[in-house]
């Protein structure tokens, strides 16, 4: 239906929708908006691709994948049918929101975009005006940046974006307009990427706590995340009433369709966080494998100075516990020290 259909639905109710099917939320139906935004972002990730292969450089082929993938995952949920689903039905909205905001987020992130602008772009010539690298490394350790990506933002931000959206009238006075159906979009997958980048993001960023704590970060979030899933599941009217206006298709059971919303919402946290884990893990590994190497190469460029310096500390302990023996010897004899004749013809 693209952009007008989904307007006319929602404004006038001119359109009905046929029942929610796998085939009708896969019919391609783009919003101009994300397909642009998409598109951009594939281009940009491969010109930079493209300029490190040109220049000798390697690049993971998985970093890429992973881009690409997250790339897809918007546009499977906002240029399709279920995008125009998810204006009249709760469930096709929070498969949206999940999407956006748990997985999408993941995957652009293992594809470290960051690092691959750090490595593509050129620096600017000495007394040149600062270049995009220069202002993009600006930002990255800007104040801005080191706010909105602590823990003490990211994961209350996480957590607003359920409770402060549906539990207010925020969400039906964003649904009454197209720049607020995009705004919130667009604020799912922000969200969702400023609380996975300190916890698992590959690119370089203020805050980058051990593994330890980026664990127990990621598990912060998830009990707000499963118990506004069982609040909406277990709400016996409507929580918002943008879709009892909106055309429903024919036979819909809009409390039921709601309980199937906080359904998707509670269970849809375990396969993002079974993602995180695995990728923490392999970046756990990762990291103990650099560090054992750079012990390897310090020990090599040392002359294994360090063990040489602890067989000698060993040694120097040896030495003060024989003084004192040495010491009981001469005490015991009372002539002292036998010197030995000298030999004579």
């Amino acid at each position: 239906m693209g952009d007008d259909g989904m307007a006319g639905m929602h404004h006038g109710g001119m359109g009905v929708l046929d029942p929610f099917s796998l085939s009708s939320a896969l019919t391609w139906s783009p919003d101009r908006v994300f397909l642009i935004a998409a598109l951009t972002g594939v281009a940009l990730y491969a010109a930079g691709v493209v300029r490190l292969l040109r220049r000798g450089d390697r690049w993971p082929v998985g970093r890429s994948v992973g881009w690409l993938a997250g790339v897809g995952g918007v546009v499977l949920v906002t240029c399709t049918g279920l995008n125009d689903y998810g204006m009249v039905l709760f469930s096709a909205h929070m498969i949206q929101h999940m999407v956006l905001s748990m997985l999408v987020p993941i995957l652009l992130l293992l594809g470290a975009p960051i690092t691959l602008a750090l490595r593509a772009l050129r620096p600017a010539g000495k007394g040149r005006p600062r270049g995009p690298r220069e202002l993009l490394v600006a930002l990255l350790h800007s104040r801005y940046v080191k706010v909105v990506s602590h823990p003490a933002f990211t994961i209350p931000l996480f957590i607003a974006s359920l409770y402060g959206l549906y539990f207010t009238p925020l969400f039906d006075f964003l649904m009454q307009y197209r720049l607020g159906h995009i705004a919130m979009m667009a604020h799912f997958l922000a969200a969702g990427l400023l609380f996975f980048w300190p916890i698992m993001g590959a690119d370089p960023g203020p805050h980058r706590p051990g593994h330890v704590l980026r664990i127990i970060e990621l598990f912060m979030g998830m009990p707000f995340h499963a118990f506004f899933g069982v609040a909406v599941m277990m709400a016996s009217h409507p929580l918002v009433t943008t879709f009892t206006a909106a055309g429903a298709p024919p036979g819909t059971d809009l409390l039921e369709d709601q309980k199937l919303a906080g359904g998707i919402t509670w269970a849809f946290g375990e396969i993002p966080t079974a993602i995180v884990l695995i990728a923490l893990v392999f970046q756990w590994m990762k990291s103990e494998e650099r560090q054992a190497r750079r012990r390897d190469r310090a020990e090599e460029r040392n002359g294994d100075a360090e063990l040489n310096a602890y067989n000698d500390y060993l040694a120097s302990l040896d030495r003060r516990g024989r003084r004192p023996e040495a010491a009981g010897a001469q005490a015991a004899s009372p002539a002292g020290p036998v010197t030995p004749a000298p030999v004579t013809e």
